[in-house]
């Protein structure tokens, strides 16, 4: 079964973080959305990180990228009001909305995101 990948899971591999190894385990049915795949370049960007080929080098470990589509922007959307309160942004919805959409478990470092009652399994990496 394939897995969301969070920007916080992806870049807790990417960085050699705590629950690295937990997102290894995931390359070869782990998929990304475009929203969090920008999140995660602005964030290694910050870090000092070079990120030319970095979208090449996990595609060839399995990891997939898709495209954010209308629909899963109107459940982004509509997961606001449900999700407000624990401060997530575009990106997290975007996340969950993917998960939503393709009926797939999230992968993540946000402990948070396991009290938000939304129907989607949310694996934690740590």
């Amino acid at each position: 079964m394939k897995q969301v990948l969070d920007a916080s899971a992806l870049l807790a591999f990417l960085h050699n973080e705590p629950g690295a190894d937990r997102v290894r385990q995931v390359f070869g049915s782990g998929i990304v959305s475009a929203v969090n795949w920008a999140e995660i370049v602005q964030k290694s960007l910050l870090r000092g990180a070079d990120v030319s080929g970095m979208r090449e080098e996990l595609s060839e470990v399995g990891v997939a990228f898709k495209p954010f589509t209308p629909e899963q922007a109107e459940i982004a959307a509509k997961l606001w009001e449900k999700t407000r309160r624990h401060g997530l942004s575009l990106a997290d919805r975007a996340c969950l909305a993917l998960a939503i959409d393709q009926n797939h478990s999230v992968l993540t470092a946000d402990h948070a995101w396991r009290k938000l009652g939304l129907g989607v399994e949310i694996l934690l990496i740590r």
